[in-house]
This record gives C-alpha cells, sequence and structure tokens, in this order.
C-alpha cells in the first residue's frame, strides 16, 4: 500500500497528519532529548506510518525544525511585538508557570531548554531562545537602535532564566514545594519578580 492509500484509507489529510507528528515529536524532544528520541518512536506516537516523516519533513532534523517554528509562533502569539501591555505579558509568563507540569505550556519551554547533543538542532534551538528573549525585551520596552534600552534586553533574560528554572523544577525535577504549589501561592511572586525585571 502506497503511503497515499494508507491516508486515503484512514481519513487523514496532510495538514492533520503533520500536526499529529509534531505534537508527537515535540512531547517526545522535550520529555527524552533529541539525541534518544527516534523517528519509529514518533511515527507510533501520532499513529502513522514512520515514512511520512521524511514526506513531510525530510528528516528528524527538518521535524525538529518544525517543532521549533511551532514553539516560536506560539511564543510570539503570547508576546507581543513592541512595548504595549506589560502586565498582560507577566500575566503570560506567570501562566507559563502555573500550567506546568500539564498541558503544552512545559512542553513549549523544556523544548528551549534540552541540549541535543547535535550542532544543528542546538543551533535551532538557540536561534528561538534568542527569539524569544528579544520579543520578551521588546515588550518590556528594548529597541534595537537605542542603546539606552540595552540594559532591558539583559533583563529580559534574566525574566526567561527564571521562568525556564521554574518550569523545569516543577515538571521535570517535580521538586516540592513548587511542584504541587498553586496558582494562589506561585502568582504574587513570580509577578514581583517579572514586574521587577521588566518594569522600566
Amino acid at each position: 500500500m502506497s503511503i497515499d492509500d494508507e491516508l486515503i484509507r484512514s481519513g487523514r489529510d496532510a495538514a492533520v497528519t503533520r500536526r499529529a507528528l509534531v505534537r508527537a515529536a515535540r512531547r517526545r524532544f522535550a520529555t527524552d532529548g533529541y539525541r534518544a528520541t527516534t523517528v519509529r518512536a514518533i511515527a507510533a506516537d501520532a499513529g502513522v506510518n514512520v515514512a511520512l516523516i521524511n514526506r513531510y519533513f525530510v528528516s528528524k532534523e527538518g521535524l525538529f525544525e518544525a517543532c521549533m517554528a511551532r514553539t516560536s509562533d506560539e511564543l510570539d502569539t503570547q508576546t507581543p511585538a513592541r512595548a504595549s501591555d506589560l502586565e498582560a505579558v507577566i500575566d503570560r509568563l506567570v501562566l507559563h508557570v502555573v500550567n506546568a507540569p500539564d498541558g503544552d505550556d512545559p512542553l513549549q519551554l523544556l523544548l528551549l531548554l534540552r541540549s541535543s547533543g547535535d550542532e544543528n538542532a542546538d543551533r535551532i534551538r538557540r536561534r528561538t531562545l534568542e527569539h524569544f528573549t528579544r520579543r520578551l525585551a521588546a515588550a518590556a520596552g528594548w529597541r534595537e537602535d537605542d542603546p539606552a534600552t540595552a540594559p532591558v534586553l539583559l533583563r529580559a533574560q534574566l525574566a526567561i532564566s527564571t521562568l525556564l528554572g521554574a518550569v523545569m523544577l516543577r515538571s521535570a525535577a517535580a521538586a516540592e514545594p513548587l511542584a504541587s504549589a498553586t496558582h494562589d501561592d506561585l502568582a504574587a511572586p513570580l509577578r514581583a519578580t517579572f514586574r521587577a525585571l521588566l518594569a522600566r
């Protein structure tokens, strides 16, 4: 049976299959790391023929790049490209931590943390992390053409370090009491921390 025949028989179209593969791959890459993840495991998780990964993404690296692109798009949607309502941005950062370990929020962020051992994959990861940092800094008032705002970029990196560390401890490490802390426990101290770092 050809791949096209299999898709027709399963009733799946290309867009649905691509989304399923990216979703499955992102979970695998975030939890197992790039090197330990196999395309067969991803395909099995998505319930499709492994040959579809080569068809839609060319390679495992291409699929990883698609995962990072999706993460970048989602973070862009959640973080304005220019200074606007900083409190709304801070609320979104708090929710990233609160929503861990459930949902897709920790997958977005753990994917940015996982060193893969593969030079090209790590380059893609660093590029996405840098883009997120600059986007957050811009929301806090940083402008690339204004040297006076340079400290904002550093503070944005510190805010993201806080965010990633909290998500890692809460989800991957399950460190108590952070792992079981509620929204009420986390919101006030996180808002105070992010506000201190990002407010001009």
